[in-house]
């Protein structure tokens, strides 16, 4: 054993034959750290096993899942009326603290409560990790847990670290225990979607599909990310890799009785209407009947039975009060009702049955989601943050993942609070009473950055007056359309544009 130390200052030498062997044997360097198992079998030499199974391990991972059943200790949510709005009405909340933290307090009365969770971490670029967990180790600490120091401090034979050495493990060991309670939350028919770039979207998977289980995946949304411009001198010499011009949004449910709601993507060319078979070849035998004299004898119709004799109900009336009127044009005016028609001299399985589709400039979307850009350029109310999320973004997610508008929000990395602000808007424009919880560290902001200098000292500043603002321009914008009301509008309601304010703090209860 005493031939394998080796000092703790380590020549430059080393490094570059550790680069050297991970262009050899990629397998063999992780996270910045020789893996002498992976090394020898890549050279051969296999030693035997126990039981080897499918997961994702790392160094810290079984402290990340005790960290998950500890107490809370002497900690409590702290009420700050003075930064609250309309605190005696409001159902709306703002925690400023760890979100560790934050997330057991949650857990003793949102048990089961939380309908969607959207998520905006940190990607892990190298700049951005600020949640100080007891994760977050010393390198000697680390070392002695992978093994490559003895609990004496003398260094076995090793590498030394480069300079992004332990991102995915310090990541992993942070967002595990996070979403581990934020999944205790969700209701069983509830839903969380987490944005990532490619730094971490591989271990991000893996990590989702062992906390929520794999069978609850349901969708990798792509949307799309502001690219540089490339300086055309060095990009006619070859690129390593093209710019980066998509984000990703995993998308995982507590259960399988999650269902999407519809929604829809507008396009830039409107389809024109048309006539279309009314048959399908799904076969449901519920589901053929006579329609205009004709039973199909296989397959199905495609709507229900009612639906389907008053579409024809309502094309009979065209034809008989209407006819002066091109079909066309009083399809398009009506563009509410379903009409359906047969051509007596049509044949095979749909017997010349056909329904309208009207014309539209919308589809239903899939996972692609390009035609919205992730971030946005603008500053909102002139609060500076560099690249908050694109509100229109928020406002699909949560579109896409409530059938009811009575449900609660929850966004614990909320930076600029654009899911509060996205909430407060659908609210304005369906009459909704969705309730939102927002969490986030005071992270102290750059004292060169445009956001110090503008007075704000931390980010959960600029998250709360984001809110007052966008909460008051809302109210705004629905007292000046109900004052402009045209006969047979209905008038829209003020949302809830308050929330009060908690911050995590010592309790003296034992």
């Amino acid at each position: 054993m005493e031939n394998n130390k080796i000092k703790k200052e380590i020549n430059d030498i080393v490094n570059d034959n550790l680069k050297a062997l991970e262009q050899l044997f990629p397998s063999a360097v992780k996270d910045g750290q020789l893996d002498i198992k992976a090394l020898k079998e890549e050279l051969g030499n296999f030693e035997e096993v126990g039981i080897e199974r499918y997961e994702l391990n790392w160094a810290g991972k079984q402290n990340a899942k005790k960290i998950v059943q500890q107490g809370i200790g002497n900690k409590t949510l702290k009420f700050v009326e003075k930064d609250s709005k309309n605190a005696d009405t409001t159902e709306n909340i703002y925690i400023e603290g760890d979100n560790l933290e934050v997330l057991k307090l949650l857990r003793q009365n949102y048990y089961n409560s939380i309908k969607m969770i959207y998520i905006d971490p940190p990607y892990n670029t190298g700049n951005d990790f600020v949640y100080n967990d007891i994760f977050k180790k010393g390198n000697d600490e680390s070392d002695k847990e992978e093994g490559y120091v003895t609990e004496t401090g003398e260094r076995l034979e090793k590498n030394t670290k480069s300079n992004n050495s332990r991102f995915h493990t310090n990541w992993l060991n942070m967002m595990y225990p996070r979403l581990k309670l934020a999944r205790d939350l969700l209701t069983d028919d509830g839903v969380i979607f987490i944005s990532i770039d490619d730094n971490e979207q591989a271990n991000l998977k893996r990590l989702c599909d062992e906390i929520f289980g794999e069978k609850n995946f349901r969708n990798s949304i792509l949307v799309r990310r502001r690219v540089k411009s490339l300086n055309i001198q060095f990009a006619d010499k070859g690129l390593k890799s093209f710019n980066v011009g998509t984000e990703n949004i995993l998308v995982y449910s507590k259960s399988e009785s999650f269902l999407f709601k519809m929604i829809e993507q507008v396009k830039e060319e409107i389809r024109e209407g048309y006539w279309a078979g009314f048959w399908s070849g799904a076969d449901r035998p519920t589901m053929r009947y006579e329609i205009l004299g004709f039973t199909p004898s296989v397959g199905q119709w495609r709507w229900g039975k009612e639906k389907a004799e008053e579409a024809v109900r309502n094309y009979i009336n065209w034809k008989n009060n209407f006819s002066e009127i091109p079909f066309e044009i009083y399809a398009e005016k009506n563009s509410n009702l379903k009409f359906i028609k047969r051509d007596i001299n049509g044949k095979g399985q749909n017997g010349g049955v056909q329904y309208w589709i009207s014309a539209n400039n919308a589809q239903m979307r899939t996972s692609n989601w390009t035609d919205i850009e992730v971030s946005q350029i603008h500053k909102y109310f002139d609060i500076p943050f560099d690249n908050p999320k694109n509100i229109k973004l928020i406002q699909e997610i949560i579109k896409s993942s409530e059938k009811e508008k009575d449900v609660i929000i929850l966004d614990f990395f909320s930076g600029s609070a654009t899911t509060a602000h996205a909430v407060m808007q659908l609210n304005s424009e369906d009459n909704g009473n969705r309730k939102y919880i927002m969490v986030q560290l005071p992270e102290k902001t750059d004292e060169k950055s445009e956001a110090f200098k503008a007075g704000y000292k931390n980010i959960a500043e600029i998250g709360k007056e984001r809110i007052r603002r966008s909460g008051e321009k809302i109210k705004q914008e629905v007292e000046e359309y109900n004052s402009n009301l045209k006969l047979g509008e209905e008038p829209k309601k003020v949302p809830d544009i308050g929330f009060k304010v908690f911050k995590v703090d010592d309790t003296n209860i034992k």
